[in-house]
């Protein structure tokens, strides 16, 4: 499993109403290209995210789905991305003294044919992907925190 953690500066709050707004996951969630739609009950469980991943033109549809919301401080989605598989990938934040978050993703592959290829590479290559992913979110709750 790749976990990767950050303190964002921004509160628990702000940085879940991210989370929670899934139009903006193309923006910080790296190897989505396009939000295609986005149940109206997002983020409660089984609503889903409907996305393309990967570069055009080798793009997938998939879905991600809700497996766990407990707003303000866990989301736990189902990430689709077949013909290769799907993910779990769980968000857990956790307030930092005044006004800051540690964030911390954890992912794993569940099902498909990279779950049978799992191996030290697919955590470094994910590792890297989160930390970016990340650093994403992170700029835009910031940048959030400051708008009213």
């Amino acid at each position: 499993m790749a976990i990767v953690e950050k303190v964002i500066d921004a509160s628990p709050q702000q940085v879940f109403d991210v989370l929670a707004d899934g139009w903006t996951y193309s923006d910080w969630v790296v190897g989505t290209a396009h939000v295609r739609d986005v149940d109206d009950a997002w983020p409660r469980v089984g609503s889903q995210l409907h996305h393309r991943a990967g570069p055009w033109p080798l793009s997938v549809q998939d879905a991600s789905t809700v497996l766990v919301c407990e707003p303000p401080h866990r989301l736990v989605l189902k990430a689709g991305l077949w013909p290769a598989g799907e993910a779990i990938v769980a968000f857990t934040l956790q307030p930092v003294g005044e006004g800051a978050t540690r964030v911390r993703i954890g992912e794993d592959f569940a099902a498909g044919p990279l779950r049978w290829v799992h191996n030290k590479l697919n955590d470094l290559v994910l590792h890297r992907r989160n930390r970016e992913t990340l650093a994403r979110l992170s700029d835009i709750a910031t940048r959030q925190k400051g708008t009213p």
